[in-house]
């Protein structure tokens, strides 16, 4: 995708988003709940993608920063959001306040990706692995212990700021700035990172560098979508972003191919909305019972059976490489 056609796409998902949001009162609350979630998996989705697909790396502490950027967007918002704008303001200071929101819970997310990947990213493959997941735990840990934050409980009283336009805004720039970032110079560095590390090395690359860009830029997306995901679900508590959800956010890479924007997309869209089918199919008839009941297996057997028969990935197609600047 050439930057003037990433351009063109991005300025018609942001008008797409834009209607969407515009209906939204008018739409069915599942059927927004859905598309909200799909869209926030998406954001996810393509910003590992930018870490463990293009940059070659392997990263299991993505829900770690997606936790960040939960608490730090709500930290804002509940807790100096009151000192900063009183309630009779009118709606869009609040819109841009949660707009500053994001953009601080994005940052905080960068701030621990640097943090994270200075040290480590001369690691790599399982070594690196270990590191990230080491660090999603401790985030959990100190979460827990900070009572301002509800501590294990969680943090309540999330203003509902969070809606379709600013969800599918959010996933059309993070798809946006991650193809243009791909198909840039540094783009270049990445998959030159990717194929062939020692042989980078040799031509004079610096390989950490180009990693800890794309750790921290795959940080700071995971910490808007995080920052999205509080606001939309109102309260959030340390168990949302353990490991568990790191692993979901990996299959969504895994099963669109590594490397694979277009693909990864897909793959968070159908995976978010496969359970949402099952569930859907279990309440057509009493017979049908059991697949609700069996939604947990049933996903896993789809997914041992699609790495036995197209391990690549569902929605591999060629690889894209960045075009010359």
């Amino acid at each position: 995708m050439k930057d003037a056609g990433a351009r063109r796409w991005w300025v018609a998902a942001m008008a797409v988003a834009a209607l969407l949001g515009w209906l939204e009162p008018r739409l069915d609350i599942y059927l927004a709940d859905v598309l909200a979630r799909v869209g926030i998996n998406v954001v996810l989705a393509v910003s590992l993608n930018l870490i463990n697909g293009h940059a070659g790396q392997f990263s299991l502490g993505h829900a770690g920063f997606m936790g960040v950027g939960a608490y730090a967007a709500a930290a804002i918002t509940v807790l100096a959001g009151p000192h900063v704008l009183p309630t009779s303001c009118p709606d869009w200071l609040h819109q841009g306040w949660f707009l500053l929101a994001l953009a601080g819970g994005g940052a905080a997310a960068a701030l621990a990706g640097l943090l994270v990947g200075a040290p480590s990213l001369r690691l790599k493959g399982d070594y690196l692995a270990i590191v990230t997941l080491g660090f999603g735990q401790i985030i959990g840990v100190i979460v827990r212990n900070m009572e301002p934050l509800g501590g294990a409980l969680g943090l309540s009283g999330i203003p509902p700021r969070t809606n379709l336009f600013w969800v599918l805004a959010a996933a059309a720039t993070t798809v946006y700035g991650v193809t243009t970032l791909v198909n840039s110079t540094h783009g270049r560095g990445f998959i030159a990172t990717h194929d062939d590390e020692v042989a980078a090395e040799a031509m004079g690359l610096d390989t950490t560098r180009y990693k800890i860009v794309a750790f921290v830029t795959g940080a700071f997306f995971a910490g808007v979508a995080g920052g999205l995901w509080g606001h939309f679900k109102l309260t959030i508590s340390p168990k949302e972003f353990d490991f568990n959800r790191s692993i979901e956010i990996v299959v969504m890479v895994i099963v669109g191919g590594m490397g694979r924007t277009a693909g990864v997309m897909a793959a968070a869209t159908v995976l978010t909305l496969l359970p949402e089918g099952l569930r859907l199919v279990a309440g057509l008839s009493p017979s049908l019972k059991w697949v609700g009941e069996s939604r947990p297996l049933l996903y896993a057997l789809m997914l041992i059976a699609l790495m036995l028969l197209r391990p690549q990935g569902l929605f591999a197609w060629s690889r894209a490489r960045p075009r010359p600047a």
